[in-house]
């Protein structure tokens, strides 16, 4: 109690004990600095998150909201601690990408699925929500997990859906992890998404990162916006910070680059929105003219993949193996995402437009070879 006093009045106190090397003279020539152990982040990393953030529309940030950590995998892990006891369980989507369940296993946690439904766009199915909060597994339950735009079907989180799920979370005491690291990517989204970050109605916790932002995988950054109910928010911090501290995740060395990664966010963001949107003009393009017309794209609102819809006569598998064996190219099939029929195939929207083009003609004379 006597040292928070101290520290609340800005007095530094010397310690006998301390073993931080680089306090001492002893950091190496290529690692000069002193390390300070800042478990959210360090503060001037965050204060730059947060102005950044507030520049693009996230309701109001504050520094104090924000945990800099290496990744949203990272943040899935802290937030499933946070939240769940082992035992519990998280509602995921589906199709969905499959590291959610994965993670929630590795902390000993159960995922429930609830479906998006296709019918012209993607949706979410409320009652199906409402059905998984009130029934058998329900009192299991710790969170709900959004992510806005989905990966792979590029559906983004519409406003009856946000604020139908906001109230019922409210309802059953249930947190909302959205992950939005694609939202920026929108292709052919409909009006009023807006991000979850920075939502009131119900405990939050935003995810984003540097890897989708800045198409940079190995720029291993990644936050959490923390928001709420003003209480709910301050008891979620308190139990976070203990997590922060336990794993120390942001290193110095990386955290001194954010303000300029920060700085490129903008440029480099418009170059691959750019990139995506020309190559899905393409796609569009390449299927109108296809003359067996076999092949057909599901309105994708958002990301940089898409869902290609084959002839479902063909077995997802068996036309991978012919586009390895033939064209010397792979891809993954629908029911990596579980989907829930057969005749789907991810295409990424990222290559340079050549490549694309000649990915997309593979998809097309290979499902023309077996269906001839």
């Amino acid at each position: 109690m006597e040292e928070a006093a101290a520290k609340r009045q800005g007095v530094t106190l010397g310690k006998l004990n301390d073993s931080n090397p680089t306090r001492h003279g002893l950091a190496p020539a290529s690692v000069p600095e002193v390390y300070s152990a800042e478990p959210k982040g360090q503060r001037y990393a965050r204060e730059a998150l947060a102005t950044f953030l507030n520049g693009r529309g996230n309701g109001r940030c504050e520094a104090d909201d924000l945990y800099i950590l290496s990744s949203t995998s990272e943040a899935y892990s802290w937030l499933i601690k946070l939240l769940c006891d082992a035992g519990d369980a998280v509602l995921a989507p589906k199709p969905g990408y499959p590291l959610i369940e994965s993670i929630a296993r590795l902390e000993c946690v159960d995922t429930i699925e609830y479906q998006q439904r296709f019918d012209g766009s993607w949706y979410i199915d409320v009652a199906e929500l409402r059905e998984a909060l009130e029934g058998e597994h329900g009192g299991r339950i710790r969170a709900l997990i959004l992510i806005n735009p989905n990966n792979p079907t590029g559906s983004y989180v519409k406003t009856p859906e946000r604020e139908a799920i906001v109230q019922l979370c409210r309802e059953h005491g249930v947190a909302i992890i959205a992950d939005e690291v694609f939202y920026d990517y929108d292709l052919e989204p409909f009006e009023g998404n807006a991000r979850l970050a920075g939502e009131h109605g119900v405990l939050t916790f935003a995810l984003d990162g540097f890897s989708k932002m800045l198409a940079a995988p190995h720029a291993k950054v990644g936050w959490i916006q923390v928001s709420g109910p003003v209480e709910d928010v301050a008891e979620a911090k308190r139990r976070l910070d203990v997590i922060a501290d336990d794993y120390l995740p942001m290193s110095e060395i990386i955290a001194q680059r954010i303000p300029s990664m920060l700085q490129a966010a903008p440029e480099q963001t418009t170059r691959v929105r750019a990139r995506v949107r020309s190559n899905l003009q393409t796609l569009h393009a390449m299927l109108k003219t296809d003359p067996n017309g076999l092949v057909s794209v599901l309105r994708a609102e958002g990301g940089w993949n898409v869902l290609l819809r084959v002839p479902s006569v063909l077995d997802e598998n068996e036309l991978v193996l012919a586009m390895i064996e033939r064209h010397g190219v792979s891809g993954q099939p629908g029911y990596f995402f579980d989907m829930t029929s057969n005749g789907y195939l991810a295409i990424s929207l990222l290559p340079e437009p050549e490549d694309f083009r000649r990915n997309v003609q593979i998809v097309l004379d290979t499902v023309n070879e077996l269906i001839g």
